[in-house]
C-alpha cells in the first residue's frame, strides 16, 4: 500500500506542475492563499487586539507565525493521509484530483510568464502607460515616472526573483515533504507579504514572519540562481555566458537588500549582460540600492524575452530534478 501511494503521490506532482502550466490560478477557483491570508487577518486582529499582546507585538508575531504554519501543516497532512489510507474507489479518485488541484496551487509558474509576457508585449506595441499598469501588478516600487528601460529592467528583476518564489521553492519543498510542506511554504510566503514589512506598524509584529520567510528562501533562492546559470548555458550553447552567470551571482548576489532575492536576479544579469538594481522610489521614497551586473549589451527588450525563456527552461529543470528527488523517495 505505501509504494502504490509513493507512485500515487508522484503522479499527483507531474500532474500538478503540468495543471499549473496549462491553467494557471483563475480567480474563480476557491484558492488556499486566499483562505490562508483571511486566517492571518483575523488571527493579527484576535493577537493585537488587546492592551497586553500589543505591549508585546513581537510576541504575537511570532505566535501568529506559529499558528498559521502550523495549522496549514495540520490541514493539509490530514487531508492527503485521509485520501491516501482513509478512502476507496471513486471517492479515492476524487480526492486525488483534489490533491491535484491543492499541489498546482502552490505553483506559479504561468502566472510568473504571463505577468512578463503583459509587459513586454505592452512595450512591443510602444504602449509605455499600459507597460507601467502591467508591472505595478508584480512590483512594490513606484512606476509612474518609468521609462522603457526601467521598466523591463524591474520586470527581469521582478520575473528572476519570482523563479524561486513561485516555482523552484515550492518545487523544493515539495519535492522533500510533498503537497504540506508545499503549502506550508505557501503560508510562509503569505505571511511575509502580508505583515513582514519593515514599516511602523509591522517592523516588529511581522518580524518572525519575515526571518521565516529569509530562512524558507535560502536554498531555494541559490538553487534558483545555478538553475538560471545551468538555461543560459544550455539556451544560448555558451560556457562563456554561464560563466558570466555564475561569477555575476557570486560577485553581486550578496549586494540585495534581501539575503536571498540577490542571487537568481544576479545570475540573470550575468547571462543576459545587463545592469539591474540601481535608485528606485517606494511610496515616494528614493532607495539608492547597489546595481547588479554589468552591461554588455543595450538590447533590454531582447534581453527581457531571453528572461522569459531562461526562466521557462529553469523551471522545467527544477521540476525534473524535483521528480528524481521524488522517485528517490519513493525507492528509499
Amino acid at each position: 500500500m505505501e509504494i502504490i501511494n509513493n507512485h500515487i503521490l508522484i503522479v499527483v506532482f507531474i500532474l500538478a506542475f503540468l495543471l499549473d502550466l496549462v491553467m494557471g490560478d483563475p480567480p474563480w477557483l476557491p484558492h488556499p492563499v486566499r483562505i490562508i491570508g483571511k486566517g492571518i487577518t483575523v488571527l493579527e486582529y484576535l493577537l493585537t487586539k488587546s492592551a497586553s499582546m500589543k505591549a508585546q507585538e513581537k510576541l504575537a508575531g511570532i505566535l501568529l507565525a506559529v499558528m498559521i504554519v502550523l495549522s496549514t501543516f495540520l490541514i493539509a497532512y490530514i487531508t492527503e493521509k485521509w485520501i491516501l489510507f482513509g478512502t476507496q474507489g471513486i471517492i479515492k479518485l476524487a480526492g486525488i484530483v483534489f490533491l491535484v488541484y491543492l499541489t498546482s496551487t502552490t505553483l506559479a509558474t504561468k502566472e510568473l510568464l504571463r505577468a512578463g509576457f503583459n509587459v513586454i508585449e505592452a512595450l512591443k506595441e510602444d504602449n509605455i502607460f499600459l507597460a507601467r499598469r502591467h508591472l505595478s501588478m508584480i512590483v512594490g516600487r513606484d512606476v509612474d515616472s518609468l521609462d522603457k528601460k526601467d521598466i523591463l529592467k524591474a520586470t527581469m528583476e521582478t520575473i528572476s526573483e519570482n523563479l524561486s518564489d513561485g516555482v523552484i521553492a515550492p518545487l523544493f519543498y515539495l519535492a522533500i515533504g510533498g503537497m504540506p510542506l508545499g503549502l506550508v511554504y505557501k503560508a510562509i510566503n503569505t505571511l511575509d507579504s502580508m505583515v513582514g514589512y519593515k514599516n511602523e506598524k509591522y517592523i516588529r509584529l511581522g518580524w518572525a514572519s519575515a526571518r521565516l520567510d529569509d530562512l524558507a528562501n535560502y536554498i531555494p533562492a541559490r538553487i534558483s540562481g545555478l538553475l538560471i546559470v545551468l538555461s543560459s548555458g544550455v539556451l544560448f550553447r555558451s560556457r562563456q555566458i554561464m560563466r558570466y552567470a555564475f561569477i555575476t551571482m557570486y560577485r553581486d548576489g550578496r549586494k540585495h537588500a534581501s539575503p536571498n532575492s540577490g542571487y537568481p536576479e544576479a545570475a540573470m544579469a550575468g547571462a543576459l549582460g545587463v545592469k539591474l538594481g540601481g535608485p528606485s522610489t517606494y511610496g515616494g521614497v528614493l532607495f539608492d540600492k547597489p546595481y547588479i551586473g554589468s552591461e554588455r549589451t543595450e538590447e533590454y527588450l531582447s534581453a527581457s524575452l531571453d528572461t522569459i525563456r531562461i526562466v521557462k527552461m529553469a523551471s522545467f529543470f527544477g521540476f525534473f530534478i524535483s521528480i528524481g528527488v521524488l522517485c528517490l523517495r519513493a525507492i528509499l
